[in-house]
């Protein structure tokens, strides 16, 4: 199987696991351009995202105030990031345009997704701080994360790797061609 090696133990002898090799999560795990404060905004993926052209930044709407890509190191085909154009960290310190955008753009994803690949279900949800598993800490983002029945096996558990039948930029294509766009903002009270 390519890219399948059976490993040996410490005496040399192979220990009849098979491992599925990603080295190119080494730049996620070690945390390559991941700003560390709010003031780095500089080297922020999620500032720098916006400023590229929609295919090299992976974009797949742009809002007033916060716009939507596809995640580098998605969960499941179809994982997108809502994010605010601004470099801010917490979730207190949106703005009420900024926030009522978000949930607006969270809705239209789950739209968009549904429509697009029918998805039965979704995993919703911002990490605050890195201690509660904020990848990148520094600037807030929605997750939308897309499910599917039997979407999750054992690879991801056991070879802590996700296998994802469709490349981003496909993905990202689809998503941005069948965007649902509702026109409007959630009522106000």
């Amino acid at each position: 199987m390519a890219g399948v090696e059976q490993a040996a133990d410490f005496a040399g002898d192979p220990d009849h696991i098979e491992r599925l090799w990603t080295p190119h999560r080494m730049a996620y795990i070690n945390g390559e351009n991941k700003p560390k404060t709010a003031d780095e905004g500089k080297e922020c993926p999620f500032c720098r995202a916006p400023r590229r052209s929609d295919e090299d930044g992976l974009v797949v709407h742009r809002g007033e105030t916060c716009y939507v890509v596809l995640n580098l190191y998605p969960y499941s085909p179809g994982h997108l990031l809502v994010c605010p154009y601004r470099h801010v960290a917490d979730f207190t310190e949106l703005t009420d345009d900024e926030m009522v955008e978000i949930g607006r753009l969270t809705r239209q994803a789950m739209t968009t997704i549904r429509t697009t690949s029918q998805a039965q279900g979704f995993n919703l949800g911002m990490n605050q701080g890195a201690v509660a598993g904020a990848g990148i800490a520094a600037h807030l983002h929605q997750h939308v994360v897309p499910r599917y029945q039997g979407d999750s096996n054992f690879l991801p558990i056991v070879g802590q790797t996700r296998a994802l039948p469709v490349l981003l930029a496909d993905t990202r294509r689809l998503l941005a061609d069948n965007w649902v766009d509702d026109g409007g903002v959630l009522p106000r009270a």
